[in-house]
């Protein structure tokens, strides 16, 4: 694995790649890399012939300064976990390098960008929206690997990637989970032991919320009696627990079509989210 911080270098890496009509894959990534990021590195080289991880941590995408100064730097242990699965390039640019001197633009991704995460974090998925593209560009992916536990930035990148005609296909892989249930997350970390025991209790609330809503129970009580375990669990906080399209992240849903139950929480200090697909009867 070579890493490469030159624009100019990576593209002529890819462009390598493309005359010899090699599909090239890209994993965006911020680092503090887990078993879900190399997930998303299994699909991606089981799809294409070169595999290419970005890390770069966002400014952009970051609604609180203090967040972003917490957020883990770990490039040298990021590349040691990478190295022995095959990716050909870790491209790791600059601030400078992404965002050059007089950078001016924006992308807005409405409405769905306006509604669960995008409703508590001003501005964080017109981060996203204004990098993904950057990313996608500058790397010349055939095929981009997002992972479903971010559901809500997943469409949203979907939609941009459509509505800007990047020629790129979006391509979203389950959520790893750890085996007592807790979504895999670069901020686990930062749980105290205590909360790291209470955290998975948010997965089981929420997987007894759907399972009573396919069976009929009623919606809004179930998920009242959803909210009250979580908080008793340790959770001193819940920004949301709602039902919605699961592609228009619309609240009215129809029965039969496809819908997600989603969640983000507090605990320890740390905002934890989940998704779940919800069959409504």
């Amino acid at each position: 694995m070579r890493t490469i911080r030159d624009l100019a270098a990576l593209r002529a890496r890819v462009r390598d790649w493309k005359g010899a009509g090699e599909v090239v894959g890209v994993v965006p990534t911020m680092g503090a890399l887990h078993p879900g990021h190399l997930s998303l590195v299994a699909a991606a080289k089981a799809a294409c012939d070169r595999v290419i991880v970005t890390l770069f941590v966002n400014p952009k995408q970051f609604n609180s300064p203090d967040d972003l100064a917490k957020y883990p730097r770990t490039e040298e242990t990021d590349a040691a976990i990478l190295a022995p699965h095959g990716v050909d390039v870790l491209f790791a640019p600059d601030a400078a390098t992404v965002y050059p001197p007089g950078f001016a633009t924006k992308v807005t991704v409405a409405p769905l960008a306006d509604v669960l995460c995008g409703a508590h974090r001003p501005g964080h998925f017109d981060g996203v929206a204004t990098v993904v593209p950057k990313l996608l560009l500058m790397t010349g992916a055939d095929n981009a690997f997002f992972g479903e536990k971010d559901w809500q930035q997943l469409q949203i990148v979907r939609r941009l990637a459509t509505d800007l005609n990047i020629p790129v296909k979006i391509i979203g892989c389950p959520t790893i989970r750890e085996t007592d249930g807790l979504a895999m997350s670069s901020r686990n970390a930062r749980l105290s032991k205590s909360d790291r025991q209470n955290a998975p209790a948010l997965h089981r609330a929420m997987l007894q919320a759907a399972r009573s809503i396919a069976a009929g129970a009623d919606r809004e009580a179930t998920l009242a009696t959803a909210r009250a375990s979580i908080l008793k669990s340790g959770f001193p906080e819940i920004e949301y627990l709602e039902i919605r399209d699961a592609s228009n992240l619309g609240t009215e849903t129809v029965p039969g079509q496809p819908a997600r139950l989603f969640a983000a929480a507090w605990i320890s200090g740390v905002r934890l989210i989940d998704n779940i697909p919800v069959a409504l009867p």
